[in-house]
């Protein structure tokens, strides 16, 4: 299986994630998400994959959400004006976001990575 990994190098809990990956001898490509956030297409496919409302593909902690007032927006926003906010900053997107064939991972939930991926 062919894994990609959008993370954030300045974020300890993708640090702890790509770790996991590494000791489970998983391979995977790792993307910084914030110089290159990944497609329209690619946010509205882990999200249908992983099967989660769209307001979990945020990263309701990070300042890019508090400042472009996400909180209030996200319930009069559409899907494709979500997604495009998503795909033009990657600090809004929660992470690490794994992508895959047939695998969508959104945050690092330990037993959910296992369960999904081994």
């Amino acid at each position: 299986m062919k894994l990609t990994v959008f993370q954030y190098p300045g974020c300890s809990t993708c640090r702890k994630a790509l770790a996991w990956l590494a000791k489970h001898g998983i391979a995977h490509e790792s993307i910084d998400l914030v110089k290159t956030p990944p497609s329209r297409a690619v946010l509205e496919r882990a999200a249908k994959t992983a099967g989660v409302p769209l307001k979990k593909m945020f990263n309701v902690a990070g300042e890019s959400y508090r400042a472009g007032n996400f909180k209030e927006r996200l319930a009069t926003m559409s899907d494709a004006d979500a997604f495009a906010a998503l795909a033009a900053d990657g600090k809004l997107i929660k992470r690490p976001l794994v992508v895959g064939d047939g695998v969508a991972l959104i945050g690092f939930d330990e037993d959910a990575w296992r369960a999904a991926l081994r």
